[in-house]
């Protein structure tokens, strides 16, 4: 998949499933569930168990059909598992300006942590596509809006409160797509292997973004 098609998948339609659990994951049905709602991009925790080969059992015809990152990426080792793995763009937690540099060589995506705006600021000089503003409940909406006043050429996705509830209110405050977590892929449907409920909360984030 190219870059643009990987960025795509991103923004529209401006959904990143994020996949965090304490247990090795039923990857290739979760991938099924998810892009039967309409989900593009799914973003796996390095912390997951398992993360690093769970990219392996996807279906071959989703592969050009979501874009597969890996989040939680500490350092350019993480990076480069991950890339060597098969994942396609990099999310780190924090600021990590190597992660950037070492993803900007090789042409891959990386949307990189941060929390102030100097840190943002900082990130997107460093080459970031997009940064990844958490934890993004603690400011909400309002911080996120704020931050964008002086600085309107960051591309922010927030990571951390984001729901139904909240995602209007976040793609209002100027936000580019929505990093959802345990509001979308939660522990118990993980645990329980829902994957009518996950299908059925993917289509509810897809329509909310896009209304």
């Amino acid at each position: 998949m190219t870059r643009e098609k990987i960025l795509d998948r991103i923004h529209h339609p401006g959904i990143v499933a994020i996949v965090r659990s304490k247990s090795p994951v039923a990857f290739a049905p979760l991938c099924e569930a998810l892009d039967a709602g309409g989900i593009r991009a799914i973003e796996v925790t390095m912390t997951t168990p398992g993360a690093l080969e769970a990219i392996h059992s996807v279906p071959e015809r989703l592969r050009d059909r979501i874009a597969f990152g890996m989040g939680t990426v500490l350092g350019v080792e993480d990076a480069r598992n991950a890339l060597a793995a098969g994942y396609q763009f990099m999310v780190t937690p924090v600021m990590r300006l190597d992660v950037v540099a070492f993803c900007r060589e090789r042409d891959v995506p990386v949307a990189c942590g941060a929390f102030t705006p100097t840190e943002a600021q900082l990130a997107y000089e460093a080459g970031a596509d997009a940064i990844k503003i958490f934890p993004a409940e603690v400011g909400g909406p309002a911080y996120i809006k704020s931050i964008l006043g002086p600085l309107p050429h960051l591309k922010i996705i927030p990571t951390g409160g984001v729901s139904l509830e909240t995602c209007k209110a976040f793609l209002d405050a100027g936000c580019v797509a929505l990093g959802a977590g345990g509001s979308l892929v939660s522990e118990k449907i993980l645990a329980q292997g829902d994957w009518e409920e996950l299908t059925r909360r993917a289509r509810a984030f897809v329509e909310a973004c896009r209304r």
